[in-house]
């Protein structure tokens, strides 16, 4: 039973109580405001509280696009001192962040100076660069001073900072987020603004709308550095659907032609978030460890555009197979991952859809428009009051005079005697004697007409739900013809590169030898192993398996279990060593043992058998496996795999010792089964199995592991499933 003592007194520092509760308090703590201060955006306005702030005291300091941009350090100071506790390099990354047209699709900060570039370089240091607000962000901000969003007291309770920003745009969309909060992320990729609001306004004409059918008018993300997206629209309303997914995101190329069939290509955009100069860098490694055969060379030609120059290794190349392979191989080609994690209006976070996010966004808008009007209300009705009163003194101007210039007390008198408020006689004793001609009576007039329109107009306004939605269609419209801009990001079908490019693009051919060793161990040494004898093994071990082939081969392993699996040759430990186990590369059960090792040739016939005595002939493509746990081919257990080739008799030992030879047609094919009958036996099972040419004859090994001629095969000749008869003297296996 646990004790808790009473609390301490006072200012006591000492709490007694177990490690777990304060631990799980504290992190839970730690946690929430990781998540909802300082990782995930708010899904009305698109910002974290860094940003907001930032955006915030500029306005402020009224930096607006028409002023003279100020020092970055003086913003920083007043985001730091007033908003913001934190450190003065986190606010200013995050400054220059919205600055950077590369990384923002709308940038909210016109910045002047060293801001960075593409290839990763740094901004200068904060004393040295200016800023000031883009349009863009004075729409964000536009009714901010009319009582549009809420406002909380600063750390410090010495001034009031927004919630949310009023948002004239979808800027979650419009400029994307990311970032990582504790147990949960999000990433959401920029899009065109242009989309966004044609997509909120279908949903303003019809709330019922689907998810499809704004994906037709959002086709997908539209990244500042352009690109092409090759996801899939399928793939992409997923995403939109569920809030969750990723966009294959390629780099711009064409081909330049330099004549005499010699051609390069030229990269024109990035990437999203890919530094040109590293890229440049992991392009040049490629060459240097001969990674990417089909590369020749690769320079920055950039200046103010992009120009990424790419040459092929030889002119029979084909451009789209060299880039293909680069897009494998490097950051040509990256995958954003969409995570649309965000907080609501009521600071819960939740993964939210393309059409949910939309609708928040809206409905923030609505909110925003009511309480713009029910400001501008009490301003207008205060204004109409003070213009009641000045009609009054028109109406009786000499009695007003009169009374100003004899009256001791000539506001009590002037409420006695018009029936004015405090307000309004108060007004009437502060306004000038020029503001009482004739040509000011006039204006009153009008203003007051006009201010009662306007009045009558916010009030019905502020009533009807239908006029509200109206009136946000209407904004938004103006907002687009202001922020139109053509999209960037061509969105492209998915691209099956293995239909055409081979895997010689991606990996350099060069011969090897696979060897796996009777414990499991394999490796792959480089050459043709010319001597198996100078192999060395681990003490108690030895070879089994000895198989020529290329880095870019399949290799296919056969089990007793009846699974085939496949393996990279190129993923295959260096020959100098020992190798790795091959029951890390694929799940190979405990008691099944490797009955073939064979090097993966398109197109040819393997012949199947199992122990059983029974088989068939199966095409090699149906054995390679995509998974570690390989592909079942064989229901039963398995004596060998063994290609064809140019074979068409196939030769079988029984355990009885009786040997069969039939022609290979006989038997079927067939991807996987149990196969049919190749020997009959009245116990036991095959001992083992060959296929020959009938042309060349059988070979078959005697005791001491000579190799020996059959002449006199056809002896032995007969019809699949027959029982056979006893071999030549000294024949128990064909290998």
């Amino acid at each position: 039973m646990t004790i808790h003592t009473p609390p301490p007194p006072e200012g006591g520092r000492i709490i007694d109580e177990p490690m777990e509760t304060a631990l799980s308090r504290r992190y839970l703590a730690y946690a929430l405001s990781t998540i909802t201060n300082r990782a995930l955006p708010d899904v009305r306005d698109g910002f974290k509280p860094v940003h907001r702030r930032i955006l915030y005291a500029m306005h402020q300091m009224r930096l607006n696009p028409q002023a003279a941009a100020r020092k970055c350090a003086k913003v920083v100071g007043e985001v730091m001192g007033g908003y913001h506790p934190h450190g003065d390099a986190s606010i200013y990354d995050a400054l220059v962040r919205l600055a950077q047209d590369f990384s923002q699709r709308y940038p909210l900060v016109d910045g002047q100076g060293n801001f960075g570039n593409i290839d990763g370089d740094n901004a200068a240091a904060m004393r040295y660069t200016e800023c000031k607000l883009t349009a863009a962000a004075v729409l964000l901000m536009d009714g901010i001073d009319q009582n549009a969003v809420d406002f909380r007291p600063t750390y410090d309770d010495q001034d009031e900072e927004p919630t949310v920003l009023p948002a004239g745009f979808p800027n979650l969309l419009a400029n994307g987020s990311s970032g990582i909060a504790v147990g949960m992320a999000t990433s959401i990729p920029p899009h065109n603004v242009g989309e966004l609001i044609d997509a909120c306004q279908l949903l303003l004409d019809r709330p019922d709308v689907t998810t499809a059918e704004l994906a037709e008018i959002v086709p997908g993300p539209d990244f500042p550095t352009g690109g092409v997206a090759v996801e899939g629209h399928a793939s992409i309303l997923d995403a939109y659907e569920t809030g969750r997914g990723g966009v294959r995101l390629r780099a711009r190329w064409e081909t330049e032609d330099l004549g005499r069939g010699v051609w390069r290509i030229i990269v024109t955009e990035m990437p999203y978030q890919v530094q040109k100069s590293k890229l440049i860098e992991a392009l040049a490694e490629l060459i240097e460890q001969k990674k990417a055969p089909l590369l020749g060379d690769v320079r920055d030609e950039s200046a103010e555009d992009i120009r990424l120059v790419i040459e092929p290794k030889n002119r029979t190349i084909e451009p789209e197979v060299l880039m293909e392979s680069l897009f494998k191989l490097s950051d040509l080609e990256v995958r954003f991952p969409i995570n649309m994690n965000v907080l609501d209006a009521t600071g819960t976070p939740g993964v939210m859809g393309l059409k949910a996010c939309l609708q928040a966004f809206l409905d923030h808008r609505r909110d925003v428009l009511v309480r713009r009007a029910q400001w501008r209300i009490e301003r207008v009705e205060k204004r109409l009051h003070l213009l009641e009163g000045l009609r009054i003194v028109f109406l009786n101007l000499d009695e007003v005079i009169r009374i100003v210039r004899e009256e001791e007390q000539p506001k009590a008198v002037l409420i006695a005697r018009f029936g004015l408020t405090e307000l309004q006689a108060d007004y009437i004793l502060d306004t000038r004697l020029r503001q009482l001609a004739r040509i000011e009576e006039m204006a009153i007039e009008n203003e007051h007409k006009a201010l009662a329109e306007e009045l009558a107009m916010l009030q019905a306004l502020s009533t009807s739900p239908a006029k509200q939605w109206k009136k946000i269609g209407q904004d938004l419209a103006a907002v687009r013809k202001v922020m139109i801009s053509p999209r960037r990001t061509t969105i492209a079908e998915a691209v099956d590169a293995s239909a055409f490019v081979a895997p010689e693009a991606y990996i350099p051919r060069e011969a090897i030898t696979v060897i796996l060793s009777e414990r499991g161990w394999i490796r792959a040494a480089k050459g043709k192993v010319e001597d198996p004898s100078e192999l060395k093994f681990k003490e108690g071990d030895a070879l089994a398996y000895l198989v020529p082939a290329f880095t870019t081969d399949k290799i296919l392993v056969a089990a007793s279990d009846g699974r085939v699996f496949t393996i990279g040759a190129d993923k295959l430990a260096g020959g100098r060593g020992h190798g790795e186990p091959l029951r890390l590369m694929i799940e190979l059960e405990e008691k099944a043992d490797i009955v073939a090792v064979l090097a993966y040739q398109p197109g040819a016939k393997l012949l199947v058998a199992s122990k059983a005595g029974y088989g068939f002939i199966a095409p090699e493509d149906d054995m390679v496996a995509q998974k570690r746990g390989g592909k079942q081919v064989l229901n039963g257990d398995l004596l060998a795999i063994l290609r064809l080739g140019a074979a068409d008799h196939v030769a079988v030992i029984g355990e009885n010792l009786k040997t069969l030879i039939f022609k290979a047609e006989e038997l079927p094919e067939m991807g996987r089964g149990k196969g049919v009958k190749l020997q009959s036996y009245k116990q036991g099972g095959l001992q083992d199995i060959s296929a020959f040419n009938g042309e060349i004859g059988p070979e078959w090994a005697d005791g001491g592991g000579r190799r020996r001629n059959w002449p006199d095969w056809k002896d032995w000749l007969g019809k699949r499933a027959g029982a056979g008869r006893m071999g030549p003297r000294g024949l128990r296996k064909f290998r």
